[in-house]
């Protein structure tokens, strides 16, 4: 069943797990219960109590919507995630959570299941800007309003790393062990970033809570991969397949024997998250504003463009692929056809609308390093170049674009502006160097990206990927 005609959830329970639920011990709290969380890492915990591991339930912690407490609540936090692949749908239940707390109406239960002794590692899916550390220069912003709001009354907490420094702060005076903080986020060093915010932060509250925090919370990284498009709290969690979950074995206060269910526990996780995201999500970049230009709604109806297809795969075979660290165990010829694959599955639809979301975050996190990467090492690009066309294409609007473009993002008013100064040039757009770092000094590079911007607006996204790539093998002559 297509994502986009699901029905809302019937009225029937849900199927009860396969565990005693009564018996799970909540030992993690996670802040950023979306959709992806619990299709991911809660069911990976929900296979883990199934196999009589339930020393390891989880508190949800909501920072921004009550609307996924709510929606939980009335059916005690279990609910069902619908696995879709390309012929067979399986509903399963999840009912790893043990509750889920809306942090604005319920500070104080936030911060007891964080203080709790039980409570051995904290887990985050917030988006990169909750971090509030710059990409490049790896500072701290604490002039934002919520770490600003923060600072003046630390022990009454909004932000993420708020509450995490109020919690830790707690536990070092009553003398209970840390909890490990371990980020899920698709940011291309995201432990890092948690790690120079929390102790920035606390820092700024109490230089000796920054040294207590720095010298014993871990902070381990970690890969994640499930493709879970968005959905409202009462529509089915509807999810691929495939999922993955690479984790850096250092913690601190013990960790769940996850390995028991699939999930891999290495060393060194930076390999295998530059591979992941360059490939995944920088496809998912160059996929979502050319599918979009090209008149497509969702991955599975641009894929069932040939030249679409081949576009993808060139790009990642010869202009990604080549330029990624050794991972050991990881067969990036495979994973490249297995990225295709899920693309393309047609039960799960993923909204381009949504991947065309935040470029001025996802572009320079997920695509821009691949494209720095290929002229580095002098090589010409045309395809991760056609991407990055793509993108200012889109920002360009109706007259670039050939139709009505809602930009969502942070920056959109900034960047759809200088999208479209000197006749659509990609030169103001370029300037923003906060964005594209040192990417405008390339005049060979910007004379190409201006070439194949002109190509878009005037034959065409489908023409020019057609042309990119070259017929089809086996195509009529």
């Amino acid at each position: 069943m297509p994502f986009s005609d699901q029905p809302p959830f019937p009225d029937r329970p849900a199927p009860a797990p396969r565990y005693d639920r009564s018996a799970l011990v909540p030992s993690i709290v996670h802040i950023g219960v979306g959709g992806f969380h619990r299709a991911h890492q809660a069911v990976y915990l929900d296979d883990l109590a199934a196999t009589g591991a339930t020393g390891w339930g989880t508190v949800g912690v909501c920072l921004r919507s009550p609307e996924t407490a709510r929606a939980l609540e009335p059916n005690d936090y279990l609910y069902t995630v619908v696995e879709c692949g390309p012929d067979h749908e399986e509903e399963r239940p999840v009912g790893v959570m043990t509750r889920c707390l809306f942090a604005p109406d319920e500070r104080d239960a936030v911060l007891d299941a964080l203080c709790s002794p039980t409570t051995r590692l904290v887990t985050l899916t917030i988006t990169g800007t909750a971090y509030h550390v710059d990409e490049d220069s790896r500072r701290f912003d604490a002039t934002a309003d919520e770490i600003v709001a923060d600072l003046a009354e630390p022990t009454r907490p909004n932000s993420t790393f708020g509450y995490l420094a109020e919690a830790l702060d707690r536990r070092r005076r009553a003398g209970t062990a840390p909890f490990t903080v371990l980020s899920c986020d698709n940011m291309q060093d995201s432990a890092a970033a948690a790690h120079i915010a929390l102790c920035a932060y606390a820092h700024l509250r109490d230089p000796g809570l920054a040294r207590w925090i720095d010298a014993n919370v871990a902070f381990p990284a970690s890969v994640v991969d499930r493709i879970t498009p968005s959905t409202t709290a009462d529509h089915p969690l509807v999810t691929e397949p495939f999922r993955q979950w690479i984790i850096e074995d250092h913690f601190c206060n013990g960790r769940p024997p996850l390995d028991r269910v699939g999930v891999q526990f290495v060393d060194d996780v930076r390999p295998y998250k530059v591979a992941k995201t360059r490939m995944l999500n920088g496809s998912h970049c160059a996929v979502g504003y050319l599918g979009t230009l090209a008149g497509y709604r969702t991955t599975a109806d641009a894929m069932q463009d040939p030249s679409m297809r081949r576009f993808l795969d060139a790009m990642m075979a010869e202009e990604i692929v080549p330029q990624l660290p050794e991972a050991r165990g990881l067969d990036l010829a495979s994973y490249r056809e297995q990225l295709l694959e899920r693309f393309a599955n047609p039960a799960i639809a993923d909204p381009l609308s949504r991947l065309c979301r935040r470029g001025s975050t996802k572009m320079p996190a997920y695509l821009l390093p691949s494209l720095r990467a290929a002229r580095r090492a002098g090589h010409e690009a045309p395809l991760l170049t056609l991407a990055l066309a793509g993108w200012l294409t889109y920002l360009g609007g109706p007259e670039a674009a050939g139709m009505e473009i809602d930009v969502v993002d942070a920056h959109a008013d900034e960047l759809t502006r200088r999208a479209r100064l000197d006749g659509y040039s990609p030169r103001p757009v370029l300037a923003i160097r906060g964005i594209f770092g040192d990417l405008l000094d390339d005049t060979d590079l910007v004379t190409r990206l201006d070439a194949a911007m002109r190509a878009l607006r005037e034959r065409g996204v489908r023409a020019v990927l057609a042309e990119s790539v070259g017929p089809a093998v086996g195509a009529a002559a």
